[in-house]
Order: structure tokens, then sequence, then C-alpha cells
């Protein structure tokens, strides 16, 4: 027990998690999740899934989020390095429509818990990424929904990120400090902002 450092993000319903890392000249060793120390945090979430991506550098993934079967994510990098965001969506919500981004690496050992109700993306920064996800709930086909990655209401501030605005989610005008270009799928670059999203 006791194996974890869990942090409030400033949004309620976001937590930054940091395992326990026991390391030698020989490597390694850590949970990478123990649901007896989740539950100690008064993390309660059921995991029914888990996911593994793998993207190279300057890859912008998101915004996504689930309409009608919300999932809660618990997020982890083990090679490589991204930005990882979430959005508020939760109607009512005194942070509705506000953000929180954590950088998570293969260094760092991080892990973002992310409850229903958010939208979510990442910037891979490093050559490749590789991307690992626990979810709550299934996946269903069809209930996905999408914001612009670069609205300029939800205002986030991405990492190396340059290029100037034109008033679509277009990955074209962007570029990473290093030349690299911002690379988003057809889908992601068709997004929305959030008035044009969510009507309330």
């Amino acid at each position: 027990m006791g194996q974890i450092k869990v942090t409030k993000a400033p949004i309620e319903g976001l937590f930054v998690i940091e395992p326990t890392v026991h390391g030698d000249s020989r490597g390694y060793f850590m949970e990478t999740y123990n649901q007896n120390d989740m539950h100690e945090a008064g993390l309660d979430m059921v995991f029914v899934q888990d996911n593994q991506s793998m993207s190279t550098k300057g890859v912008l993934r998101g915004l996504h989020f689930q309409k009608q079967y919300p999932q809660g994510k618990l997020v982890r990098v083990i090679k490589g390095t991204v930005f990882d965001v979430a959005v508020d969506l939760r109607k009512g919500s005194e942070t509705y429509g506000k953000w929180f981004g954590v950088e998570l690496s293969e260094e760092n050992k991080k892990q973002f818990y992310i409850s229903e109700g958010f939208a979510h993306g990442f910037l891979v920064l490093s050559d490749t990424a590789e991307f690992c996800y626990k979810v709550t709930d299934f996946y269903h086909p069809g209930d996905e929904g999408g914001l612009a990655w670069n609205d300029p209401e939800i205002g986030i501030e991405w990492p190396q990120v340059s290029g100037e605005y034109d008033g679509t989610a277009s990955a074209a005008p962007y570029t990473l400090s290093d030349g690299t270009p911002l690379n988003l799928s057809e889908k992601d670059q068709k997004w929305l902002g959030l008035k044009d999203t969510f009507s309330f």
C-alpha cells in the first residue's frame, strides 16, 4: 500500500498519479496499477479494457469524447514523450470549457486519470511515442465526438506548436519548433469549436 502519489489537478475529476519506482544498476520495477492503492487514494473506478497506440513526432490525436457512453481513462506513456490534455465538458461544471495538460514520458512515468465527461487529446513531442490507457467502459462504435484541438475559446497552450489560426482545425498552418509539421487525422481536422458543438 502507499505506492503511489496522487495529485489533484486544478479541475475536479483530473488526477496526476506518480508510482513508486524501485531502481538500481540493473533497471527498475514499478506497479503500474494497484486497485488497493487507488482505492486508498479515493479513486474507485473499475477498468474494463486496456488500449495501446504508437504515434510519430508531431502527431496530435484529439480532442475526443464519448457522447452516450463516457469513459474514464488512466493514461501513461511507455516510450517517448507526449503532452496530454483534458477539457471539461460536464454540463453545469464551474470549469466547463477549461483545460488542463501534463507531460507524460517514459522518464517521469507519470499517469493521468481523466474522469468521465472530459474531451481528451495528446501531442507527440518525441520521435515516437507509445501510449497506453485503461478505460472504464468499452468502445462503442459511432459514439465518438470531437472538438477542434486549436479552438481559441478553449485556448490550449500546446508546447512547441507555432502557427496562425485560420478558423478551422486544419493542421496545415502549424509546425513544432523544430519544423516538424503537425500531423492530424482527416477527421480531427474537421471538428468544430466548443460553441458550435454544444448548445449549453
